[in-house]
This record gives structure tokens, C-alpha cells and sequence, in this order.
């Protein structure tokens, strides 16, 4: 019986409640690993959207492993032999639990943590993972032989198996990672694991039923030949390994967009991947809340509008995330409604898994492995966005006439924004230009919607104004691009008159790491976080002088900054996870802080800083400096009880350890101030708000260039009282409050919770703004 046949069948019975408690139960697991195992590896590649992406790549490689496992077992003519096998393969998998990081491996290897990462996932995790994975194919192919004529068709099952990792995945940030600590998780999962390994053999016993249950006609039929089904062409193959391949490229090329081009915001990764489950739940309905009409309409129009905003950076951060993920949604539903078009009969239902799985693989690896070797920006979004027009219609039939017309005036509109670019600006008011751009874009993108139902016209036009949009798109003066494993990095400039002219910047996805003026008379001032007048700057300028030659540790190198505080008589060690941060700022052709500005010895140790600073010799340190926290990836090991007691072992006597905690989304003081406390040091909280940027009625000291310094948030910890006796002194240093917020641990961490600690926050400032505003007397 063919699925189509399956489709004309008025009456259906129900799927029975253990096939779905089965399939949900596998998913929520899978998904659950995924965001546990990924925390366990935070202390030794950092917080990275590259190791996000890169386990997201593993994780799917591990889903095709069991997904062939899946196709090959179902071969088994004996339904029987296939449920023992199965239940035999997850028991074996237990054997590497209960869940943990393998220390076979050893410490990451800077030049390669991808590899090292791959390996780790492999042998920590791989086994259960394929295992969890292959139950959804093989119970739809169990569902198939063993179901009465009538019954719903099997791939419906797939909808619960998302169903099931939608929820998980939500569950994790939500609920189990702010209630439960990490030894509770590990062993929680463990637990789980077993329980599913005995809700699987009596998934196996309701088989074996349902199997001697059926009629002896039905029976007779297995023995028998099969009936005839479409043959499966390599056509059909390769479709079903496309279609999956570019919703799966997509969902890594948004998230690693929006964190470098657009706003970095923890659990943004979050989105996109509950969004691509969403549509496989759409897509594997019986009746899909949006038709397949609907979608291409509302796909074509998302394209073009992202095609049109690619470029500009700079405008409404909330339109761009929502346009963005509404184009990545749209364009993954209607190629997964696609796939789910072309599905086989269900004799073929595991191969077509196979398939699909195949394609997530091939879309995750592109853009995990080979996009950061070959591209230096995140250019692999847009090409795969580009090349899912290709699955829209090609229309039947010659191109109509209004349709070339439609192309022609588009190519022409789009040639004249950049000719409008060219030719006005700098001789024209700058809005009037860029109105009169997104004017002729606008047209543009109004052709690509209208060419929609013939991909091959419509790709053309995406192309044509996507570079169109790219020339005349926000006017920032990029002067390099490099990318490494850790995420991409950005050298900028900017004219500051009150600088003396160009300041260069260093930017790893949208998170300023530095910045210097390249006029002689302010080229050695630290800028924005380091400068003199901040909570860093007045904690180095303190230590020097207390004595008259200092050792420095910092962990986070930047631009260098901290290199121009030094003397002929002092040490500086930076500790730096990203090898391309340190060849970016010891060129002088970039930074000079490190290299001109330096007085004192410099040297770096590449690695994560909880790994390295562990094998420093103790009370090394006049001056530590933890700079690790202003990206939204967090790296959260840094900032636990466990870390901070290591760091106070580093610090000679009277030395003092700086926590740099300036971060847009997350409130970090009350974990850092509790930590600090419960580690048994002394702490003080500052936060410094930076002078007014000067305009044509204010001056220094009343106000300060842009970047001259910046507000800032910092604590600082020492061993004792005598330690801190300088600062404390000090009107702009208070003591810190330990219970604001629960100390983090390297068993329990909240982000969030600082996350709403943070909305929280913002929330109680614009309502006081607004109070005094009504209660302010009226003029």
C-alpha cells in the first residue's frame, strides 16, 4: 500500500499512545543532550558560537549514523530480531554513561579545537546519541508493518518527534539548567536514558502483539512479494539530500548573521533551531496550518526584503532579527513541505530519512567547517539563501513579456542606487542620498517579488540587488575581515576630531574589544574600557604606584590595551583562546599598543584561561584582569567560586584581581560579587558612568570625545582587607553585596537568570525615567 493510498483512506485508527510516548521521549532527550553537553564543554573551549555550531554539525553527523543504522536493521525481514538487536544497541551505548566529558583527548589543541571537539563528542557522547536518534525512523517503519489496514500514515509520527525536541530544547535555558546543577543534569539525563531503555522493550512487546494480531492475509503479504511501490530514482535522492541540506545550512548561517552582522544576545541560537523544528511539525502534519501557496508567497517577499536589508547594519536591530528569522523560517518551511512532497511509500521510509539526514549533515558541515576556511565574512547565509530560490517554481511554459520587463526595470533600479551613491554622496545631504537609494532599491526589491513563480528570473534579481544593496548599504569603513574557528573579527575606523583624527577598532561579531587613535599625542592612551579613567584604568594606575615594578595577568587580549600601562620594569602575560587575536594586535599595522607602547616585557599564552592560568605558579600577580565577559557568549566557567578561589591563589599579597563585568544583556555583578564572597576574598563593586560625549557647547573636562573612555562595570577582589585599603577609601568604590544573586559554581550556573536580572533592570530604570518626567514641573 502506498502513502497515497494511505492519504484516500476515509477511516483511520489512532497510533498508539506508546508509539508517541516512545518517539516524544527519544526527541526530548536528544534535545536535551545536545545544550548539557555543550555547558560541560564551556570550560574548555569557551562560550563561542563556533563550538555551538561545530557540536550542532556533530550532532547531526551522529543523527545520519543512526538514521543508516535505523535503514539497515529495518531489512531485517523479523520484526522480532530488530526490536532485540535495537534494545541490545542501547544498552551497549549505556556503557559510556553516566553522561560526562572524555578526558581521552587530553586539553584542546589551539591549532585545531575542531577536530579535538569532534573527537570528544564522539567518544563522550556519540553511541547514546545515534542510538536515541534511529528510534523515530525505525518506530514509523515498526508502525507501518504492524498497522491495520486504515491506519494513519507513519510519517505523521515525525510531527511528535519534533514536537518532543521543540519542547526539550525550550525546557533546557527555561527550567533545567536555572533549577537543576550540572552533577543533578548529567545524572538526571543518565536516569532517563535507563528509563527509556525500558520504555523501548515495551514498545517491543506491543510489536511483538501487534505483529501476532494481524490477519494471516496481512501476514502472508510480508512473506510474499511486495506490493509494487514507485521505485526510488537517484533524481528522488538527491532532491530529498538538497532540500534538507539548506534549511540545515540556513539555521547555522542565521545564527552566526545575527551574532556578527546584527546584535550577539545569549540563547539567540535558541530560535533558529526552535524555528526549523517548528517546521518539520508544520511540514509532517496531515493538515499544515500554512499551505504550500501561502508559504512561497510570503517567502518571496521575505527574500527580497532581506536581500534589500543585508547590508544595513545599522538600522532597527528588532526589524532586522525579526526579518531575518521570518526569511530563514519561510524558506525552510516551503523546502521542508517540498520534501515532505516528494516523501516515498512507506517501504522507502527509512532510505528517505536516510536522506534527509544526509542533507543536514552536508548543510551543517559547509558552514561549520569549510565556510570559515574559504569565506572571511559570513558569506555562506546569503549564497544558501540565494540558492533556495531554486527550489521555488520555475514556471511552465516561455517567460511572458511583462516578466522580462519586470527583470529589466529591476536591473535598472538597482543600477541606479549605486549610480545615486556614486555620483551624490559627499556633494548631497547624506539622508537625502540614502532616501533616494532605498527608493530605487525599493523598486528592485518590488521586481524580485513579482518574479517569484520563476526562480530562475527571481535568483537573478536576488543576486543583482543584493550586491546592489551591498555597495550603497551602511557607510562603515571596514578596513579587514578575518575569520578563525572562534567567530569573525572586524578592523574598523572612525574620524574622532577630538583624537586627533582616525581611530581604528577591533570587533569580534558586534562586541567592541578595543580601540586606539593613530595620532602621535594619543596613540599610547587607552581607549573606551581601559582608559585612565575607568575602574581598570584607576586600578592599574594604583598599582603602580604602590610598587615600582608590577606583574600583570589578563585574560582577554583585544587590542592590547592594557600593554600601554606598563613599564621598562614590568610583566605582562596575556591569556588569549583565539591564536588570530594575537597576530591581529601584535601587527603594527593594526594595533601598536602591544608593540609601541609596550614598555615593559610582554608575553602570551594561547589556550582557555581557566586551563592556563591553572598551570601559572601561585602568587604570580600583582594585577589579574578578567576581560572575558563583554560578548554575549559567556564564558561562565570563568566567573564560578571554583575560578575565582584559583585566581586569588594566583595573586602575590596585596595583589588585586579585576572582573571586568560590562555586558549588554547580562546582569553579571550579583554572581560575580556573590562568587567572589564565597571564594573567601574581599570584594568592591564600581560602576563608572563615562563623561558626555562633547559637542559644539561643551568641552573637556566637562565632557569627552567618542571612545576617549566609556561607562563601565567592574569588581575587584582581594585576599584580605589591607588589599583593597586603597580603593576602599576611595568614594567611587563600594563594598560589594554577596546576596543579590546565588554564587555560580562549576556545578550550577544561571544565564538565565542574569539575562532577566538584566531586562529586570532596564525595565525599573525606564520606569523611574518616566516618573520623573510626569512629576517633573511643568514649564
Amino acid at each position: 500500500m502506498t502513502t497515497a493510498d494511505v492519504a484516500s483512506t476515509p477511516a483511520r485508527s489512532r497510533t498508539p499512545a506508546i508509539y508517541v510516548a516512545a518517539v516524544f521521549a527519544s526527541a526530548g532527550l536528544v534535545f536535551l543532550v545536545e545544550p548539557m553537553v555543550a555547558k560541560l564543554l564551556l570550560p574548555l573551549l569557551g562560550g563561542s558560537s563556533a563550538v555551538w555550531n561545530t557540536s550542532l554539525a556533530f550532532f547531526q553527523a551522529a543523527l545520519l549514523g543512526g538514521y543508516l543504522y535505523a535503514h539497515l536493521l529495518q531489512k531485517l525481514p523479523s520484526l522480532r530480531r530488530q526490536t532485540l538487536i535495537h534494545i541490545t544497541v542501547l544498552l551497549a551505548a549505556a556503557l559510556v554513561l553516566p553522561l560526562r566529558v572524555s578526558g581521552v583527548l587530553g586539553d584542546p589543541a589551539t591549532g585545531h579545537p575542531a577536530l579535538w571537539l569532534l573527537g570528544v563528542l564522539t567518544l563522550s557522547i556519540g553511541a547514546p546519541f545515534a542510538a536515541l536518534s534511529a528510534t523515530a525512523p525505525l518506530l514509523q517503519a515498526w508502525r507501518a508493518r504492524t498497522a491495520e489496514e486504515g491506519a494513519g500514515e507513519p510519517y505523521a509520527l515525525y510531527a511528535a518527534s519534533n514536537l518532543g525536541s521543540l519542547l526539550a530544547l525550550l525546557a533546557y535555558p527555561l527550567l533545567v539548567e536555572p533549577l537543576a546543577t550540572l552533577q543533578a543534569q548529567r545524572f538526571g539525563w543518565s536516569l532517563g536514558y535507563g528509563l527509556f531503555v525500558i520504555l523501548m522493550a515495551a514498545m517491543a512487546a506491543h510489536v511483538w502483539r501487534a505483529q501476532a494480531r494481524r490477519p494471516l492475509t496481512d501476514a502472508l503479504k510480508d512473506l510474499g512479494p511486495a506490493e509494487p511501490a514507485v521505485p526510488v530514482t537517484w533524481k528522488d535522492r538527491l532532491a530529498w539530500l538538497l532540500l534538507a541540506a539548506i534549511p540545515s545550512s540556513l539555521m547555522l548561517g542565521v545564527t552566526a548573521h545575527l551574532a556578527t552582522d546584527v546584535a550577539s544576545a545569549p540563547f539567540l541560537w535558541v530560535v533558529p533551531l526552535a524555528l526549523y523544528l517548528i517546521t518539520f511539525i508544520i511540514a509532517f502534519q496531515d493538515r499544515p496550518v500554512f499551505t504550500r501557496t501561502q508559504v512561497l508567497v510570503f517567502q518571496g517577499a521575505a527574500v527580497a526584503a532581506v536581500a534589500f536589508n543585508l547590508p544595513y547594519h545599522a538600522s532597527g536591530i528588532l526589524m532586522q532579527i525579526g526579518l531575518h528569522l521570518a526569511a530563514f523560517f519561510l524558506t525552510a518551511l516551503m523546502c521542508h513541505q517540498a520534501l515532505v512532497a516528494r516523501r516515498p511509500a512507506a517501504s522507502h521510509l527509512t532510505e528517505f530519512y536516510l536522506w534527509m539526514s544526509l542533507g543536514g549533515v552536508v548543510g551543517g558541515a559547509f558552514n561549520a567547517f569549510l565556510a570559515p576556511v574559504i569565506f572571511s565574512t559570513v558569506l555562506e547565509y546569503p549564497m544558501v539563501l540565494v540558492a533556495s530560490v531554486f527550489v521555488r517554481p520555475w514556471g511552465e511554459g516561455p517567460v511572458k513579456r511583462w516578466q522580462w520587463i519586470t527583470l529589466a526595470a529591476g536591473i535598472v533600479a538597482a543600477h541606479l542606487a549605486v549610480l545615486t551613491f556614486h555620483v551624490l554622496w559627499g556633494h548631497v545631504d547624506a539622508q537625502i542620498v540614502q532616501l533616494v537609494e532605498k527608493l530605487f532599491l525599493g523598486l528592485a526589491t518590488l521586481a524580485v517579488f513579482l518574479l517569484r513563480g520563476r526562480a530562475l528570473l527571481c535568483a537573478a534579481m536576488v543576486i543583482i540587488l543584493a550586491l546592489s544593496a551591498n555597495m550603497v548599504g551602511d557607510k562603515a569603513q571596514v578596513l579587514h575581515h578575518w575569520r578563525s574557528f572562534f567567530g569573525v573579527l572586524r578592523e574598523t575606523k572612525v574620524t574622532v576630531p577630538g583624537l586627533g583624527g582616525e581611530v581604528r577598532m577591533l570587533a569580534h561579531g558586534t562586541t567592541l574589544h578595543g580601540a586606539q587613535a593613530q595620532d602621535s599625542r594619543y596613540r599610547c592612551r587607552p581607549l573606551v574600557y581601559y582608559a585612565p579613567e575607568t575602574p581598570i584604568g584607576q586600578v592599574f594606575i594604583q598599582a603602580r604606584k604602590q610598587k615600582p615594578a608590577i606583574d600583570i595577568g589578563a585574560v582577554g587580549l583585544g587590542t592590547g590595551s592594557v600593554a600601554a600601562y606598563t613599564r621598562k620594569a614590568d610583566r605582562l602575560t596575556f591569556f588569549e583562546i583565539d591564536p588570530l587575536v594575537v597576530k591581529i594586535s601584535t601587527n603594527p599595522a593594526n594595533f601598536s599598543y602591544t608593540t609601541e607602547c609596550a614598555r615593559g616585557q610582554v608575553s602570551y599564552v594561547l589556550g582557555d584561561a581557566r586551563l592556563t592560568l591553572a598551570r601559572q605558579p601561585p602568587q604570580a600577580f600583582d594585577v589579574l584582569l578578567i576581560d572575558a565577559f563583554s560578548s554575549d557568549s559567556v564564558p561562565a566557567h570563568l566567573l564560578t567560586v571554583e575560578a575565582i578561589r584559583g585566581y586569588l591563589g594566583h595573586l602575590k599579597p596585596g595583589g588585586v584581581l579585576i572582573l571586568h563585568l560590562s555586558n549588554r544583556n547580562l546582569e553579571l555583578r550579583g554572581p560575580a560579587m556573590a562568587a567572589a564572597v564565597a571564594a573567601g576574598g574581599v570584594a568592591l563593586l564600581q560602576r563608572h558612568i563615562g563623561a558626555p560625549m562633547c559637542d559644539a557647547r561643551t568641552r573637556w573636562p566637562d565632557c569627552a570625545p567618542n571612545m576617549f573612555e566609556s561607562s563601565e562595570d567592574a569588581v575587584i577582589v582581594g585576599r584580605d582587607k589591607a588589599s583593597l585599603a586603597a580603593y576602599a577609601a576611595d568614594s567611587r568604590w563600594t563594598p560589594a553585596d554577596p546576596t543579590r544573586a546565588r554564587p555560580w559554581t562549576d556545578n550550577y550556573t544561571n544565564l538565565f537568570g542574569a539575562m532577566w536580572a538584566r531586562v529586570a533592570e532596564r525595565l525599573d530604570t525606564w520606569f523611574e525615567n518616566t516618573m520623573d518626567r510626569l512629576n517633573a514641573p511643568k514649564t
